[in-house]
């Protein structure tokens, strides 16, 4: 897969006023992907699929707000690509579930949304 271009409902945070962004795959990492500002290369966030994230019993299965699926215009579950942002450190690369980018497969749309009332950690290890 060669890189996608999204445009995010609102800039991710941190990223502001950037709302364009090419998601591309890096070779050799299955499920690894860098999401790149489409104005500023520089600006750049790594994204993980979260079946690589070390589970604690259920498997990830965040759920969307009504506001936020409209926002992203989604219609069914499987037109939804969900990610998390990679965070390494001195211990280790922490993901953060509570805060995943979801993608409209269809459209291109994307956002960063916070997922409320859901017992998700902020910094959860990757396996």
């Amino acid at each position: 897969m060669s890189g996608v271009v999204l445009d995010f409902v609102a800039p991710p945070p941190g990223l502001a006023p950037h709302t364009g962004f090419e998601l591309s795959p890096l070779a050799g990492a299955a499920g690894l992907f860098a999401l790149r500002a489409i104005q500023d290369a520089e600006l750049r966030l790594f994204l993980v699929d979260p079946s690589l994230v070390a589970s604690q019993g259920a498997p990830y299965a965040p759920v969307l707000s009504d506001e936020q699926t409209t926002a992203l215009g989604l219609t069914a579950p499987e037109e939804a690509l969900v990610l998390v942002v990679a965070n390494p450190g001195p211990e280790g690369v922490h993901v953060n579930l509570l805060a995943p980018v979801v993608v409209n497969t269809t459209t291109g749309m994307a956002a960063q949304v916070i997922l409320e009332g859901q017992d998700l950690p902020v910094r959860a290890a990757l396996r």
